[in-house]
């Protein structure tokens, strides 16, 4: 796993919090097996500024997008039909939209974690 010993680095938006998080959580797996959890965690993870943007289309378009994206259907449609709780509901979602990616990406690491340490051997 080349890429200058940290490959974490080519996700954009990667904050300090998650790249510890993913160098701690990938220390005992083997090469093999750190390759394949960078496969599946890249195609899971999600951009804390992709968050933010379909955060501001809830002024303008639907809200409620970011929480669909993130796997939390329930919060979605409840922002879908008020409206983003009248909007305050997107407003602290623009405040916290790095930790709604960093909670979603952590479980994500997680779920990644599991299937490249039992699939790989």
């Amino acid at each position: 796993m080349d890429m200058y010993e940290n490959p974490y680095m080519a996700f954009p938006g990667i904050t300090a919090e998650e790249m510890a998080l993913l160098q701690q959580g990938t220390a005992e797996l083997d090469e093999n097996q750190k390759k394949y959890f960078y496969m599946v965690y890249s195609g899971k993870r999600k951009n804390p500024q992709d968050i933010l943007l379909v955060t501001l289309l809830g002024f303008i378009w639907i809200a409620g997008i970011q929480r669909f994206l993130v796997g939390q259907i329930g919060m979605g449609l409840l922002y879908f039909f008020t409206g983003g709780f009248c909007w305050i509901g997107t407003i602290v979602d623009l405040v916290n939209y790095k930790e709604i990616a960093l909670e979603f990406n952590r479980k994500m690491a997680y779920e990644s974690y599991h299937i490249a340490k039992f699939s790989v051997k």
